[in-house]
C-alpha cells in the first residue's frame, strides 16, 4: 500500500506527442488537478514507437512542451510476443492500471475517448476487484467526437449489434459519463437508440439520463496577454507580416474542409495579397498540396508542419482571418472545435467556421459561420474578413470572442466536471468512493 500518496488522479488518453485537442485536454486537466488537492498525478498512454505506427499525426518531440513536477506519463509496453497479433499494447495498459487500482490510494480515473480507454478502464477495474486488494476509485469517461462517429455510429450502421453494445456497456458502467458538447450527447442518445431499436436493449434512456456536459478544458493563460516582441519574432521566423496572412491550424484531414478553403482563398480579391498559411499534419497533407498546386494562388499557399505549442499563440494571434471550415464526413464530424476557442483567446482577425456539429457551442455568436462544402462563400467571407474590417470593427469582434471563449478556462471546466461527483447520487450515496 502506498501511504505516501493522498490523493491521486489517473487520465487515460492518447497524449503528447499526437496532434489532438483532447490530448491538450487532458494536460490541462492534470496541470489544474495538481492545485486542487491531488498530490499524484498520471497521465497513462501509448508507447512513443507504437503512435508512429499508427500513423497519427504527431508533432515534433522537441516542440512538445513539458508537464509540471507531479505530472507522470506512463507508456506501458506490450504484453506477449509476436503469437498475439493484436491487444497486446492495452494489456499492458491494462496491467499498469490494475497495479495503480490495487494500491490503496484513493483514485479518480479519468478516460478520453470510449475505445479503446474507457474498455481498459473498466477492464482493469474489473481486475482490481477481484483480486481482494483494497480498490478506492472513482471512475469518469469523456465520450469524444470520434468514439461515436468512428465507432458506434459505424458499428450501428453496419449492424455491429456487440461492438456498439460493448462501447455503450463499458461506457454506462464508468461512475461519471460525460461528453464534449451537447451535440455529441444528441449524437450518443440517437445511435443508442438506433441500437434499442433493433435489438430491444435499453442504452438510450440511460444515457440521456446520465451523460452530463463537460466542454473541453483549455489553458487560457496560453493564449493571453502574448508578448509583443515575441509574436515579432514567431512572424520574421516563418517570414510573414500581421495582418497579412489567412490562418489553418489543426489536422490536415478532408473532413476538416481546407480544399474548401484552399479554392475560396484563391478566389479572393481581399486575399491577393495575402498568404494563406496551412498549419498541421495530417493523413490528407498530399492532398491538400496537390489542390493549392492546381490554382492560380500556389505561390502565396505555404504548408507548415512544425508549428509547435509555443509559437501556435502568436501565429493565431497575427492572422487576419483564421479559418476552420469543417464539414460532417462519415469518419469524423467536429464535436466540439478546440482550435476554434484557442485562436479566439489569441486575439487576431476573425474566426471563419461553419455550422458542423458541436461548433456553434464552441463559438457562439462570435464567428463568421458560413455554408460547409461552400468555397464561394468562404471566399465572400474572406473578402469581408481580410479585406473589409477596420481596427475599431476587429476589436470589437476580438473583445466577444475572448469574453465567450474565457468560460472554457481549464480551472472553470475542472472545477465544473469534478463538482458532479458531489451531486451525482449514487457516489455521494456510496462510502467507498472518492470524496473530491
Amino acid at each position: 500500500m502506498n501511504t505516501e500518496v493522498n490523493r491521486r488522479l489517473v487520465i487515460i488518453v492518447r497524449a503528447d506527442p499526437v496532434i489532438c485537442g483532447h490530448s491538450g485536454e487532458a494536460r490541462n486537466l492534470a496541470e489544474v488537478a495538481l492545485t486542487r488537492g491531488f498530490d499524484d498525478v498520471r497521465i497513462v498512454t501509448w508507447p512513443l514507437d507504437r503512435l508512429e505506427e499508427t500513423g497519427l499525426p504527431l508533432k515534433p518531440m522537441d516542440t512538445v512542451l513539458p508537464y509540471s513536477p507531479g505530472i507522470t506519463v506512463e507508456r506501458p509496453g506490450p504484453v506477449g510476443g509476436y503469437k498475439i497479433p493484436d491487444g497486446r499494447y492495452l494489456a499492458g495498459m491494462v496491467g499498469r492500471l490494475v497495479e495503480l487500482f490495487t494500491d490503496g490510494v484513493p483514485t479518480v480515473a479519468m478516460s478520453l475517448y470510449l475505445h479503446p480507454h474507457t474498455t481498459a478502464v473498466a477492464e482493469a477495474l474489473r481486475i482490481a476487484r477481484s483480486t481482494g486488494l483494497p480498490v478506492n476509485v472513482t471512475t469518469i469517461a469523456e465520450a469524444v467526437g470520434s468514439d461515436i462517429t468512428d465507432v458506434v455510429r459505424s458499428a450501428v450502421d453496419h449492424g455491429e449489434f456487440g461492438a456498439a453494445a460493448a462501447v455503450l456497456s463499458n461506457y454506462l458502467s464508468q461512475d461519471l459519463c460525460v461528453a464534449v458538447s451537447e451535440y455529441t450527447k444528441q449524437v450518443i442518445v440517437e445511435s443508442a437508440a438506433e441500437l434499442d431499436a433493433v435489438y430491444g436493449t435499453a442504452f438510450a434512456p440511460q444515457c440521456d439520463a446520465r451523460v452530463k456536459i463537460s466542454y473541453p478544458a483549455i489553458d487560457t493563460s496560453a493564449y493571453l496577454a502574448l508578448d509583443e516582441e515575441e509574436t515579432a519574432r514567431v512572424l520574421a521566423d516563418r517570414g510573414l507580416e500581421r495582418g497579412r496572412y489567412v490562418l489553418y491550424l489543426s489536422r490536415l484531414q478532408k473532413a476538416k474542409g481546407v480544399d474548401d478553403l484552399i479554392r475560396g482563398f484563391a478566389a479572393s480579391e481581399a486575399c491577393e495579397t495575402q498568404t494563406l498559411v496551412i498549419a498541421g499534419r495530417g493523413p490528407d497533407l498530399g492532398y491538400f498540396q496537390e489542390v493549392a498546386a492546381r490554382t492560380t494562388a500556389a505561390s502565396r499557399i505555404i504548408f507548415l508542419q512544425d508549428v509547435g505549442d509555443e509559437e501556435k499563440p502568436h501565429l493565431m494571434a497575427a492572422c487576419s482571418a483564421y479559418a476552420l471550415p469543417s464539414k460532417p464526413a462519415p469518419e469524423f464530424t467536429e464535436t466540439f472545435g478546440i482550435a476554434l476557442v484557442e485562436k479566439m483567446l489569441a486575439g487576431g482577425g476573425p474566426v471563419i467556421t461553419c455550422d458542423t456539429g458541436g461548433i456553434l457551442e464552441a463559438v457562439g455568436d462570435t464567428a463568421v459561420v458560413v455554408p460547409s462544402g461552400d468555397p464561394s462563400a468562404l471566399t465572400v467571407a474572406l473578402n469581408v474578413c481580410a479585406g473589409g474590417i477596420d481596427d475599431a470593427e476587429a476589436e470589437w469582434w476580438q473583445h466577444r470572442a475572448r469574453e465567450h471563449a474565457m468560460q472554457f478556462d481549464r480551472v472553470n471546466v475542472f472545477d465544473r466536471l469534478f463538482g458532479y461527483l458531489h451531486t451525482e447520487p449514487s457516489l455521494v450515496a456510496s462510502p467507498s468512493r472518492v470524496r473530491i
